[in-house]
């Protein structure tokens, strides 16, 4: 420009084009900013909006100091539940009777998990039968128990001749009798402990129990230092498991039908079916695969009950001694096929163990045409949650065969030994587990002064609802309680390693109800639970199933961020629990403790 203007001696009175699309780009890119600004403004304050009013997310707010952000505690509307119907007393929302007639009846799938969608789940307060009293401590409840809790006269009536219980005036009594040991229980589990000797000396530590009757086996076993699962199907008369866990015995609701039961692989040291009625030779043997799929290498399955001993007694189970033995021979046959072996029998019981030898999974791969097939590496042993069972021999790795029975250490040296399935685990060592260890049993000490309770026999059955390594249970192992570890069907898979230490579990997601009986625990306890499922589960929910589960004068200890600790008190009170909040043992400020108490209250529209 200054050229032109010296060329011609005068300076032009119109600016060039170039000169002028320059300034209007200018002018039009400061317009953009400024719009811009204005409208991420306006989105950013809407999307806090909806983050404060979100339960499952996280905002910051500034403070006097830009450079030291603090987490606002998440803040909800006041809540009071209302009472249900008293006829919901006994509800089980997953596997509730009156939704059985919406599902197939084919190997008695209704019997399985259906769990209710949110628009029809139940935002109650589960009411306790009319003179429903704190249950008998342990150990008396394990041979009584008040009748007015489980209020049932069908199961005394029709199981009284087998001595599973005896009603006599206001209490249940157990006097451990059952179809297969007329003699009692103990004299029962004494002839299993002669063809089993490894039952004697802590090398079986954990079992289960199919078709548990009232728990009588379990419950005995406790005794020999055996920790036993007894599962049952939910049904409208007999409320199995609800008398287990009543007495105080480990007991979930649970059927072997179309799938897995929510248990990884090579897990119980022992199965058991006493007269259990599950047709093990139907179906190609499916059922049977699922019990070798639990139980670890070296393991036992106990059989009493037809077809065993049928020669001497057919003539009581309404059939021929020809149908019988051939039902025998086809069960020995398959049991054989997939790498189990004959170790003992005598009279009614029959044992069988499986194998931990390479050698049969590797002559079954080898087959094209063996039943069972083994199991393609595309089916993952430990998947167990919704996860249809399958026709086939989950073989044993190295990994897994070095923890099968006579491999891992007796009890109770096992429990303080790192598995080796640990390494399976993402950051999973020896060390971390020690550490683990350590850390809860200082948790466990402080929860102890903040609830005396604990360790005395106020609280029997006990919860850790999403346990890691089971460190909570193993703290409390000296005490007078039994823990169910849960390990969450979204989490890392580390329920191997609970089972491998000789404590028992289940897998679970706690945007569901869990598999049992209204008031069935005695202590619940939670550690971060929200922090890690609030995007998932919704908190009214979760705290609605514990209150379900939980026992009227029962306790819960929930160990949380202090971002959820008003939100988290705020439906407890809705729930009419007694809360406290308590320091943790280091007194950070990050994290509370909310100790809580369930009150006992009848319903006030009792039904007729």
């Amino acid at each position: 420009e200054v050229y032109r203007i010296m060329k011609n001696g005068k300076q032009s009175s119109q600016p060039e084009k170039g000169s002028s699309r320059i300034l209007s780009l200018t002018v039009l890119f400061i317009a953009l900013c400024g719009f811009s600004f204005y409208l991420g403004g306006m989105f950013c304050s809407e999307r806090v909006k909806i983050e404060v009013n979100d339960v499952t997310s996280t905002t910051t707010k500034a403070v006097a100091s830009p450079m030291k952000p603090t987490v606002s505690p998440l803040q909800i509307k006041s809540v009071s539940f209302p009472e249900c119907s008293s006829e919901l007393q006994d509800y089980t929302p997953c596997t509730d009777p009156k939704r059985w007639k919406r599902y197939g009846v084919h190997r008695l799938s209704f019997l399985e998990r259906h769990c209710p969608p949110v628009y029809e789940k139940n935002e109650c307060l589960i009411p306790p039968p009319d003179g429903y009293k704190p249950p008998i401590r342990w150990p008396k409840s394990r041979d009584q128990c008040w009748y007015k809790n489980v209020p049932y006269d069908w199961i005394n009536k029709q199981k009284s001749n087998q001595h599973w219980l005896k009603k006599e005036g206001d209490k249940f009594h157990f006097p451990g009798g059952g179809t297969m040991f007329p003699r009692g229980v103990s004299h029962y589990v004494d002839q299993m402990q002669d063809l089993i000797p490894e039952m004697k000396d802590g090398t079986v530590r954990t079992a289960i129990d199919t078709g548990c009757g009232v728990a009588s086996w379990g419950g005995d076993l406790l005794d020999r230092g055996i920790l036993t699962i007894s599962l049952a199907p939910r049904d409208n008369h007999e409320a199995q498991v609800q008398f287990a866990l009543e007495r105080g015995i480990p007991a979930i609701l649970g059927v072997i039908s179309t799938q897995r039961l929510p248990f990884p692989s090579n897990s119980f040291d022992m199965a058991h079916c006493s007269r259990c009625l599950i047709p093990w030779t139907e179906f190609g043997g499916i059922y049977l695969l699922e019990i070798h799929r639990i139980v670890r290498p070296g393991g036992f399955w106990v059989l009493s009950g037809p077809p065993v001993n049928y020669n001497r007694r057919w003539r009581g189970w309404n059939t021929t001694m020809e149908d019988q033995k051939s039902d025998y021979n086809k069960l020995q046959s398959l049991l054989t096929s997939m790498c189990f072996k004959k170790y003992a029998q005598k009279d009614d019981i029959a044992v069988w163990q499986k194998l931990s030898d390479k050698s049969c999974y590797d002559k079954i791969a080898k087959n094209m045409e063996a039943y069972p097939p083994k199991c393609d590496d595309s089916i993952e042993p430990d998947s167990a949650w919704y996860t249809p069972l399958r026709p086939c021999v989950v073989a044993p790795t190295a990994k897994v065969k070095n923890s099968g029975l006579g491999s891992i250490p007796k009890w109770p040296e096992r429990l303080n030994v790192a598995p080796e399935r640990i390494s399976d685990v993402h950051g999973g060592s020896a060390s971390g587990l020690k550490h683990d260890d350590g850390k809860w049993k200082s948790r466990v000490k402080h929860y102890k002064n903040v609830l005396p309770a604990l360790g005395t026999d106020k609280i029997r059955n006990v919860m850790d609802m999403n346990t890691v390594y089971g460190g909570f249970a193993a703290a409390l192992v000296k005490d007078p309680v039994w823990v169910m570890n849960v390990v969450s069907s979204h989490s890392a898979n580390t329920l191997p390693v609970v089972f491998d230490r000789g404590l028992i579990g289940t897998y679970h997601d706690w945007c569901e109800a869990f598999s049992t009986y209204p008031r069935t625990y005695d202590l619940l306890h939670l550690d971060s639970l929200f922090t890690l499922e609030s995007h998932r589960c919704e908190m009214k929910y979760v705290l609605l199933e514990m209150d379900r589960i939980l026992r009227p004068g029962g306790y819960v200890i929930m160990r949380e961020s202090s971002y959820f600790m008003d939100a988290i008190t705020m439906l407890a009170k809705g729930t009419r629990w007694n809360c406290r909040r308590e320091e943790t043992e280091y007194a950070v400020e990050s994290e509370k403790i909310l100790v809580c108490q369930k009150k006992l209250w009848f319903s006030s529209n009792q039904t007729s």
